[in-house]
């Protein structure tokens, strides 16, 4: 699957890039979406970190961003391709993310846009002693959602082959 979605983005002019490491029997992921520019260099239009450990829970998302001059269908195909990684590498079953509450207005967003996407809230992470774990890795208070991969992986596939047509 991963191999097909890097051939749509080609298509579309774009590139989609893979670095993974390894360390410490963990996964290190950073996927990229870029065009190239007129001068020859890479425009950066959208990336998803993250890192996953060997349990059917461990796909944990950091970083999502797409650039606001990104062309429709980036974010798309950043979480097909995100979640086909992790079907295809990992024996991820499940992703977990955390909805950062800095401002509340944005902290509705995002939750709406991860429900949308297939996440359900788990738990709010706030001041507690026992989330702190979970705000050191996050750097902040928010709702803890997980989803699964499989309908994550299917929603941004029939979305990123829409914005195609």
């Amino acid at each position: 699957m991963l191999e097909q979605l890097e051939a749509e983005a080609r298509e579309r002019g774009l590139l989609l890039r893979l670095q993974v490491g390894r360390p410490l029997g963990l996964w290190s992921l950073r996927l990229v979406v870029a065009r190239q520019a007129a001068s020859g260099s890479l425009l950066l239009l959208g990336e998803m970190k993250g890192w996953a450990y060997p349990a059917a829970t461990g796909l944990q998302l950091d970083t999502m961003r797409v650039m606001p001059k990104a062309p429709t269908g980036v974010g798309d195909l950043v979480w097909a391709a995100t979640m086909a990684w992790a079907q295809e590498a990992t024996p991820c079953s499940q992703a977990r993310l955390l909805a950062i509450r800095d401002d509340e207005q944005q902290h509705r967003r995002l939750v709406r846009y991860f429900r949308q996407r297939g996440f359900s809230k788990t738990r709010d992470v706030e001041a507690a002693l026992w989330d702190l774990p979970l705000r050191m890795v996050w750097g902040g208070a928010g709702a803890l959602m997980s989803g699964d991969v499989a309908t994550v992986l299917e929603r941004s596939l029939r979305s990123w082959r829409q914005s195609a047509a």
